[in-house]
């Protein structure tokens, strides 16, 4: 592969998501560990859980340590990887929903012209960081923005789906927000700006799990338990360096995201009626499968406007939960996956995770 190709698509994207996932996808299971810990009873010890989490999840932080991240995978300099901090923060925040892919660019770019003066002079300790921080704000006033923007167009292609019938509109919505939550955008910054909830909420919270426990059962065979916990609970985003290298590793999951989006709107009829960022969560911390539940017995604002009523689940809805979220992903990619090994479409390694 190109060695360039390999920076950018490759060790960048490898140290952007481990960057994401040390801080706002653990600070997302820390918090909702502690807000569920505080239903059941108020303590100081919880409620410091929510504030942990609170913190680590923050735009600015996600954005440092994704920024970081990258710039430690390419090989940056203390002063250039230091300086990355502040340009993620900004690139994170300004490109809003689409907030990674714009660290990402802007990290890159940052970084590059960082590295290129970087123990050069006499003066290093002011002109590296100089030049990083100016490239990094330049970037970000430039870009940024314009790829929030990019990425809120996926919202229009989301919103026309869920008009379709329900079947069609099952497919169409798990794939697509499934598809965003690995790829370097937030599919759940996406779906709290529309409110998604109800019926296409569930089938998106379908996709995002058939993408986050699919890989996790994919790659069992690579990366073992500690792959189960980090893209099962944490991110499928870790897989993106392997979809780059080999995009046929995605198919299974896709596939998986097809059927089980339907089966969710047209079978079990699940619906995702708590908070929307819910149905861009998946298993994140359990919080899309906590968003389904909660909206049975609470709707939230922007379900209740969508006609949403508190329900008693029933046995049904339980087993439509359970096979959706995690027996369907795990046993459809696994066979899916299992057929593609076969046939040489994915070979051993091809989904391992960098330590």
């Amino acid at each position: 592969m190109n060695k360039y190709a390999k920076r950018y698509l490759i060790d960048a994207l490898s140290g952007m998501a481990q960057g994401l996932f040390a801080s706002l996808l653990i600070g997302t299971i820390v918090k909702t560990l502690g807000q569920q810990l505080l239903r059941l009873h108020v303590n100081a010890v919880f409620e410091f859980l929510v504030t942990a989490g609170t913190f680590a999840g923050e735009p600015h932080v996600v954005g440092a340590a994704m920024a970081v991240g990258i710039g430690y995978a390419m090989g940056a300099s203390n002063l250039v990887l230091f300086t990355l901090a502040g340009v993620g923060a900004a690139a994170n925040v300004t490109g809003g929903a689409g907030g990674p892919l714009a660290v990402l660019i802007v990290a890159i770019i940052a970084c590059e012209c960082g590295m290129l003066v970087s123990k050069k002079t006499k003066v290093d300790i002011i002109v590296t960081p100089l030049v990083t921080i100016l490239a990094g704000s330049l970037c970000t006033v430039l870009f940024a923005k314009y790829i929030g923007m990019g990425a809120s167009k996926f919202g229009e292609l989301i919103m026309w789906a869920t008009k379709q019938r329900p079947f069609v509109m099952g497919i169409l919505v798990s794939v697509i927000v499934g598809v965003l939550l690995t790829l370097p955008v937030s599919s759940a910054a996406i779906c709290a700006a529309l409110g998604l909830t109800g019926l296409a909420g569930g089938a998106a919270v379908a996709g995002c799990c058939a993408n986050m426990v699919g890989f996790a059962i994919l790659s069992f065979r690579e990366n073992r338990w500690g792959g189960v916990l980090s893209q099962g609970l944490g991110t499928s985003m870790l897989q993106m360096p392997n979809i780059v290298k080999n995009p046929r590793v995605w198919l299974p999951v896709i596939i998986t995201s097809a059927i089980t989006g339907p089966v969710s709107t047209c079978i079990f009829k699940m619906e995702m009626n708590g908070a929307a960022v819910s149905s861009g969560m998946g298993t994140c911390g359990l919080v899309g499968q906590i968003g389904v539940i909660t909206g049975w017995f609470e709707p939230s604002a922007a379900a209740l406007k969508h006609g949403a009523v508190a329900i008693a689940p029933g046995a049904f809805d339980w087993l439509g939960l359970l096979l959706v979220c995690f027996v369907l992903p795990g046993v459809l990619a696994w066979a899916f996956g299992l057929l593609f090994r076969k046939i040489g479409w994915i070979k051993d390694g091809d989904l391992l995770l960098e330590a």
